[in-house]
């Protein structure tokens, strides 16, 4: 019998081993389209932890009470409810952000990753579980965002944050805030990322290898 993860690993997995974006490349629309700063990538990502949070406590409070044939349609009518209250808040207590961020608050109701926890976890998971596996994937989110849009805000206008770390000398990559910068950003980030957990993989198979050698030489 396969053993069930500990709450540690629930939480910890969404950082790297599952990173919504890295790893399971979710969440795409707003990934691409509102990093071209840190600022509005740490928003974005918190705007989705706290649907992504809330949605999977209440699907995961209310499981069994959802018929199967209706599962996905009231998933997302709990998550439209949680995307209103944030979209409303932001629109009262940020405006300037909230009219950066645009239409994608509005949009988190159709975010995949958003949809697919509840499917793949809080459905299926306590909620205890559930929260804090949305927590850990919010976090991974966060990270990932806040990654992409550091790199293409420094890279284009010289700043992190607001605050200039590039000097005036350096000229600014104008293709950072375009979608190609976009998209060559996140590549070379998930071909990192990649190329990372290759070489993790081959050096725990050659420890391995190692040994075994070790062992079949000692027993011979």
């Amino acid at each position: 019998m396969k053993k069930k993860p500990s709450l540690k690993q629930d939480f910890l997995k969404g950082f790297w081993a599952q990173n919504p974006v890295f790893v399971q490349v979710l969440g795409m629309c707003p990934t691409l389209a509102v990093t071209v700063s840190a600022v509005n990538g740490i928003a974005m990502a918190l705007a989705t932890t706290f649907v992504l949070a809330c949605a999977s406590l209440m699907i995961s409070l209310i499981r069994k009470f959802i018929p199967n044939q209706v599962r996905i349609a009231s998933f997302i009518v709990i998550i439209a409810t949680f995307v209103t209250i944030v979209d409303l808040v932001m629109q009262a207590r940020f405006p300037e952000l909230s009219k950066a961020l645009g239409p994608f608050i509005p949009l988190i109701v159709v975010n995949c990753l958003v949809l697919g926890r509840q499917e793949a976890f809080a459905s299926k998971n306590t909620p205890l579980r559930s929260v804090l596996d949305a927590l850990g994937m919010g976090i991974g989110f966060l990270l990932a965002l806040f990654v992409l849009g550091s790199i293409r805000e420094i890279l284009a206008e010289r700043t992190l944050l607001g605050y200039q770390v590039l000097p005036g000398a350096f000229t600014p990559w104008l293709v950072m805030i375009l979608p190609a910068g976009a998209f060559l950003t996140l590549g070379l980030l998930m071909g990192t990322a990649n190329w990372n957990t290759l070489r993790q993989k081959r050096n725990a198979e050659q420890t391995a290898l190692d040994r075994y050698r070790k062992k079949t030489a000692s027993s011979a």
